[in-house]
């Protein structure tokens, strides 16, 4: 499996995933012309691409997705709830509803549900040999999917804010409260705690991704989660995703 983070923050979140001849992204937040330029440095078309899981309808993660789909009619892989919101960009003949396992080729895909301001959900990927866990916008992972997540070998997951930076920062209070509510985002210091839960042997990257260009830095995210691995002996390869820029294409 090659996973590439071509976008990740409150701006935008893209990540391309590849396994054998298939080919697909999650969310689409970022504009056609950047998405183009992106997958452009992998020799990839969006024309290759065989779908697009979403994890919810906010600007960030579909404002690209009505000129992917004119452009390539490509399919969108979603649950029945969000349909309303995505048929208004959208026709309804390129949406697939996803079961509670849906093969597409050669990628068998799990959802979960996540706790955001809007419906949402978080996937498991899996191939014949490898696995990958992708959660952001979350304000709370439910522990009894902790079987489901657990042991996986690439874990993308939110580290969205510092909340020392949050609460002595400019964001209006009601604001805030949101940010730390149970449907608003995870905190570098409950991203670490999930971690240290849920990773195991078999894991081999950690991502930690949209993180809040106000709220957080590179470095306090990976202090956090770097130092409850340390402290638990699950040493890990662990990324940050910086705002507004792509990562290196990871492979297991």
């Amino acid at each position: 499996m090659k996973i590439k983070v071509l976008a990740s923050s409150s701006k935008g979140n893209s990540t391309y995933i590849e396994t054998g001849n298939t080919k697909l992204l999650i969310d689409v937040g970022v504009s056609y012309p950047y998405l183009l330029r992106e997958l452009e440095q992998i020799s990839i078309s969006p024309l290759e691409l065989d779908g697009i899981l979403i994890t919810h309808t906010h600007a960030d993660h579909i404002k690209g997705l009505q000129s992917l789909v004119k452009r390539t009619n490509i399919k969108v892989y979603t649950i029945e709830e969000m349909i309303p919101e995505l048929i208004e960009k959208i026709p309804i003949s390129n949406i697939q509803i996803l079961s509670e396992y849906t093969e597409i080729k050669d990628f068998k895909v799990e959802y979960i549900r996540t706790s955001h301001d809007v419906i949402s959900v978080g996937y498991i990927l899996e191939d014949s040999n490898s696995s990958l866990v992708y959660i952001t916008d979350t304000g709370y992972i439910n522990r009894k999917f902790f079987n489901k997540l657990s042991n996986k070998n690439i874990y993308i997951l939110e580290s969205n804010h510092d909340e020392k930076m949050l609460m002595n920062g400019p964001y209006p209070y009601v604001l805030k409260q949101r940010i730390l509510s149970d449907k608003g985002h995870l905190s570098n210091h409950t991203a670490a705690s999930y971690l240290k839960d849920i990773i195991g042997d078999n894991t081999k990257y950690i991502v930690l991704a949209h993180l809040s260009e106000h709220n957080n830095t590179v470095e306090l995210a990976y202090e956090a989660t770097n130092e409850i691995l340390k402290e638990n002996h699950l040493e890990k390869n662990l990324i940050v995703a910086k705002p507004n820029e792509s990562l290196e294409m990871i492979e297991v």
